[in-house]
């Protein structure tokens, strides 16, 4: 095997040189995050399955890309029924990634080239295979008997809804070794643990504190409403589960200041706002913010701006000042259509997933490309949005180059598919034999990997991947656009959105047009009467505002203006 020549891969361009992390603690509320799943990225060896060695291979791209930190979804022991967030060690490197000396490099190759990594800590439940669980059912009056939620009857808890609906028709699972029900907010093979056992909050903080000795920036918390159960409630968002938040924050601050908690809570803004704490009991630094991101889908085919402007209206300030929002458009789940009504929802599945095999519990599971019908004013228009609106943003790997997806696989694997990096076999994520992969590339007429790949668009100075890149590094130049205030700005145009960003040394106007043709738009700047304007892409200057306060633009399908205000 040694005669065979190696994998062709990209010429990376030259990163800028950095001097590794800086010291910034809010360093969170101006990143960009990307999210790379180690079995879907590079494969180091030849087993069909992306590892740490792999992805350590590819930091030189991700660095010139320009993203800021990494999220890493589980890569632990798993018996993968749910794509590894059924954890059975939460201290181990499952073996078909690398190792704990792997995971030792990769943090610190993230740091030598500026980057940060946040890990997943899957704390809701485990897997059924986990020995808290085989130990918890083999013997009820044991050290473990009590880790998980037990019960004789299934009767209890009924308010609570059940999440995976397309799967699932309780909350409870008989046991026939204890011969009682656990509980279960997801799949049945992941029971819940018992947070009411302080033996469980312990062994989670100790979880947290093995991989913070390890280096990593953060955690995502996944699936953070759920910790706690009460009767009469929906066992969601609970006093107790914001209680167990405050005393992990309070660890992290103590012990390892400056790394960061990132609450996924799908949930309404009224609610997930409270994952922030105050500031005198903190709680997370950042949540997804979930109910914007069907928004600006809707917006492009509603071809109105008011879903963003209405949902952005009912978010509550966050109650902490160093606080910051997490956007995306797309992750390794479905588009989740929970936070939109009946009749939204509806229409979206009309839009975005005519075929019944493109939806998935309660949403969509399709990459962004396909979804905007690889529409390349589309794709861009809502990087934009995602680029500008409040909030750090993170990106889905492979997603800079518009792959897409293969719905003809089950579940959300349909948007999981092998990283794109070459037109050669198997695109360059792997040398193993096509057959042998975890999942099959994309092979379709449009998306094909031989035509979308990380190559060919790096040598495309006007591919996508290079407009994305650019889009990052204009960003990077204009911290108002994570750390300024976000106010709307009248507009007489309901196909255009505008908003300013503004902080105490720039403002940023943002003029977008929702709709697929062209559109003008007089916009209502109270208090800039006479100032100047300035695109911040090219520099170039646009007409002063009028003296009484507008001005007027007129923007062509799906465009948009990212301009800087300058008083006069």
């Amino acid at each position: 095997m040694t005669g065979l020549p190696e994998r062709r891969q990209p010429d990376v361009p030259a990163p800028v040189a950095t001097g590794g992390r800086d010291s910034n603690p809010d360093w969170y509320r101006t990143a960009v995050f990307y999210e790379v799943m180690l079995r879907t990225f590079a494969d180091s060896a030849g087993s069909g399955s992306g590892d740490l060695p792999g992805l350590i291979q590819r930091l030189d791209y991700l660095q010139w890309l320009g993203v800021d930190c990494l999220w890493l979804p589980p890569f632990h022991p798993s018996p993968l029924r749910d794509g590894g967030y059924d954890v059975s060690d939460y201290t181990a490197v499952a073996p078909q990634y690398g190792t704990l000396d792997d995971f030792r490099t990769l943090v610190t190759e993230c740091h030598h080239r500026g980057m940060r990594i946040v890990v997943d800590l899957v704390m809701n439940h485990t897997s059924d295979q986990h020995p808290w669980f085989q130990a918890s059912r083999s013997d009820p009056n044991g050290p473990y008997g009590d880790f998980y939620v037990w019960s004789d009857d299934n009767t209890r808890y009924q308010d609570a809804r059940i999440i995976f609906v397309d799967t699932e028709t309780s909350n409870w699972t008989f046991d026939p070794v204890r011969r009682q029900y656990f509980w279960h907010r997801f799949f049945s093979h992941q029971p819940d643990l018992n947070f009411e056992n302080p033996r469980v909050v312990d062994a989670m903080l100790d979880v947290a504190r093995f991989w913070l000795h390890l280096g990593v920036d953060g955690f995502r918390l996944d699936a953070v409403p759920y910790l706690f159960e009460a009767e009469g409630t929906n066992c969601e968002n609970l006093p107790e589960t914001h209680q167990f938040l405050r005393k992990v924050r309070r660890m992290i601050d103590e012990e390892f200041p400056g790394r960061i908690m990132l609450a996924e809570a799908n949930q309404w803004p009224e609610d997930v706002v409270h994952y922030f704490g105050t500031e005198e009991e903190p709680e997370c630094h950042m949540c997804f913010h979930f109910p914007v991101m069907p928004r600006i889908y809707y917006a492009l085919r509603d071809q109105r701006a008011t879903q963003i402007v209405d949902i952005l209206a009912d978010t509550p300030p966050i109650p902490s000042s160093t606080g910051q929002w997490s956007t995306f458009l797309r992750n390794h789940d479905e588009l989740t259509l929970e936070m939109v009504s009946t009749e939204e929802r509806a229409s979206m599945y009309g839009w975005y997933a005519p075929d019944s095999r493109m939806r998935a519990n309660v949403g969509i599971r399709r990459r962004l490309a396909p979804l905007l019908d690889n529409s390349r004013k589309e794709i861009e228009l809502a990087h934009a949005l995602l680029l500008s609106l409040p909030g750090s943003p993170c990106l889905y790997y492979g997603d800079e180059i518009g792959m897409g997806d293969n719905i003809w696989l089950p579940d959300r694997d349909a948007v999981r598919t092998p990283m794109q990096w070459t037109p050669d076999r198997n695109a360059g994520f792997s040398t193993a034999d096509p057959g042998k992969l975890y999942l099959p590339l994309v092979q379709s007429l449009v998306y094909h990997y031989g035509n979308v790949n990380v190559e060919s668009q790096l040598a495309q100075p006007t591919s996508l991947l290079h407009w994305v890149h650019g889009m990052l590094a204009v960003r990077r130049q204009h911290p108002a656009l994570g750390l300024g205030t976000f106010e709307v700005v009248p507009c007489d145009n309901e196909s255009v959105l505008t908003f300013l960003r503004r902080t105490d040394d720039e403002t940023i106007l943002v003029v977008a047009n929702m709709a697929a043709t062209a559109r003008a738009a007089t916009v209502t700047l109270p208090g800039w009467a006479g100032a100047a304007t300035r695109d911040v892409f090219g520099g170039a200057h646009f007409p002063d505002v009028r003296p009484d306060g507008t001005l007027t633009f007129t923007l062509g399908s799906r465009e948009f203006y990212w301009l800087e205000l300058t008083a006069s």
